[in-house]
């Protein structure tokens, strides 16, 4: 049932100027908005939103000191982005931007991995627990259609939230924003968001800038940030090491004190799976490239079984389960096929689908070779299984990329260190093998672990001691060490340090790399995401 609007409704244009498409913008006027939450209620009722879960709401932030405090309020929702990240990294084009701006999405093309709230710098994405799709503000474009402004706008007692079309410059936003001042959330991320505030405290703006309660009790809610891991709440923690930056001050936070008094909490994207996808995706790609570097240096026989069978066989069978981890990652599993019937080929879960698709049919052709002993079919075949590999080993770095939230994702090291990672995995998996299959090539290839290992543990030292160039990247760097990634983490760097020893200890370093690399993994994963982006 539509909420009943306490004043009339307004029709809008269809259409923009003669010459111009409309472009949708709203006005977020906080100077005016008295906290209500009669747009989160109207936005429920109009989309028929579950409990739980929210495309818009009011967040508050109290700032000052008794007896001088303030409660700055802030419409939170989705940013509407001309340069939607959400977009980019949709692998089925769910997320679409229409012609007139506004940024909407299909829910029966949606299959549920949710890249696209990985992607969104504004935390404005959520999966519905009840269809398992991605969902958002999005502007009520069914509404918009028909002349009508959005249930939030209409709802609105006091006129806090102003919605028109930029392009007709006779319109009541364009005045707003051509006589006033605005801003926008995060600039630094670049997205050119269609939602602009006016009066917004930086205080409720910038998601650490107000802490967080000790305790987590709100005006109106209380939230329990250690009972489920995969949750974040907004805010700064009390504790200011993980933004300290100078004279004990957490990063990012306002003059004035600054406290959260109401806030909502946002689910964590991705969970300990795509940890587990990543180090089988290592392992199927390392093996390969470790045993072509070895094959070429001549530790290994082109003739051997080794090279022949266990490569590729091994190769192919964590190839294979990195597909099953990916599909069973998703929300709708049996949509997995979209990825390659309706491909978004700016998404690089899409490009990584077609790498590991083209790497599968390598391994196989290497496989019917040996079947039939064609050798130099195998020989002629590493021009080609040598990139595959390669690419299967480092595109993921290009996906975390795109998650444009992700601060300590954006990395330009990671696409060595990712490769890296996969010579650890091969030459561990590789040592293994080489024992039962050829003991010639046992002492090169423990050594080549060692080298891996060391790389890695160089580049894991890097990861924490460089200065990291923002906020949110000191926040994720401080949580992989001591929140809650940090046993995972510095069990990784202990296990995965066994592999320095392999020269002497041999195979039995083995499954110590193997664990520690594991649980690096899951570690980076969830610390990358441990920041608050509301």
């Amino acid at each position: 049932m539509d909420v009943v609007p306490d004043h009339p409704v307004r029709a809008l244009p269809l259409a923009g100027t003669d010459d111009q498409a409309p472009r949708w913008v709203k006005v977020l006027d906080q100077t005016r908005c008295i906290g209500c939450h009669a747009c989160t209620t109207a936005c429920k009722s109009e989309h028929e939103v579950p409990v739980g879960v929210t495309r818009t709401y009011v967040k508050a932030v109290d700032v000052g000191e008794f007896p001088q405090v303030r409660r700055n309020f802030q419409v939170t929702r989705c940013n509407q982005c001309a340069d939607a990240p959400c977009v980019t990294a949709c692998p089925t084009s769910a997320m679409f931007t229409r012609d007139d701006g506004i940024v909407d999405f299909d829910k029966q093309a949606c299959i549920g991995c949710k890249a696209c709230m990985a992607a969104c710098p504004y935390d404005a994405i959520f999966i519905n627990p009840d269809d398992h799709a991605a969902e958002k503000c999005n502007f009520c474009a069914h509404r918009i259609d028909m002349g009508l402004e959005p249930a939030c706008v209409v709802v609105c007692p006091v006129e806090a939230i102003l919605v028109g079309d930029i392009n007709d410059p006779t319109s009541r936003v364009a005045g707003e924003i051509g006589r006033h001042p605005t801003v926008v959330r995060r600039p630094e991320k670049d997205t050119r968001p269609a939602v602009l505030y006016k009066g917004a405290s930086q205080a409720t703006l910038d998601p650490l800038a107000a802490q967080r309660p000790d305790v987590d009790i709100f005006a109106w809610a209380q939230q329990h940030p250690d009972s489920d891991p995969h949750r974040i709440n907004s805010g700064a923690p009390v504790d200011p090491v993980a933004l300290r930056d100078n004279g004990g001050t957490p990063a990012g936070t306002s003059s004035a004190a600054a406290l959260l008094s109401y806030d909502i909490g946002h689910d964590v994207p991705w969970d300990w799976r795509v940890g587990l996808y990543t180090w089988t995706k290592s392992i199927a790609a390392g093996i390969y490239l470790v045993a072509a570097l070895l094959l070429a240096l001549g530790h290994i026989d082109g003739g051997g079984a080794l090279w022949r069978w266990a490569v590729p066989v091994v190769s192919a069978a964590f190839l294979a389960l990195t597909g099953a981890v990916l599909i069973w990652d998703l929300e709708h599993p049996a949509r997995f096929y979209y990825i390659f019937t309706r491909p978004q080929w700016r998404s690089w879960l899409v490009r990584g689908g077609v790498i590991i698709a083209a790497f599968g049919v390598v391994l196989a052709l290497h496989l019917l070779a040996s079947l039939v002993g064609a050798r130099t079919v195998q020989t002629a075949l590493l021009a080609l299984g040598v990139p595959a590999a390669l690419m299967t080993a480092v595109y993921t770095a290009f996906l975390f990329a795109q998650a444009r939230a992700r601060d300590l994702w954006q990395n330009p090291l990671l696409p060595p260190h990712f490769t890296v990672q996969a010579v650890v995995a091969g030459a561990a998996v590789g040592l293994a093998l080489s024992v039962r299959l050829q003991p010639g090539a046992t002492a090169a290839t423990a050594v080549v672990l060692a080298v891996a290992v060391a790389v890695h543990l160089l580049l894991v030292l890097g990861e924490l001691t460089l200065a990291h160039p923002t906020a949110h990247a000191r926040m994720a760097a401080h949580a992989l060490v001591a929140g809650r990634p940090a046993r995972p983490f510095w069990a990784g760097v202990v296990l995965a340090a066994a592999g320095l020893l392999a020269p002497w200890l041999g195979v039995a370093t083995t499954p110590l790399v193997l664990a520690g690399l594991l649980a690096h993994e899951h570690a980076y994963v969830q610390a990358g995401q441990s920041v608050p982006l509301a």
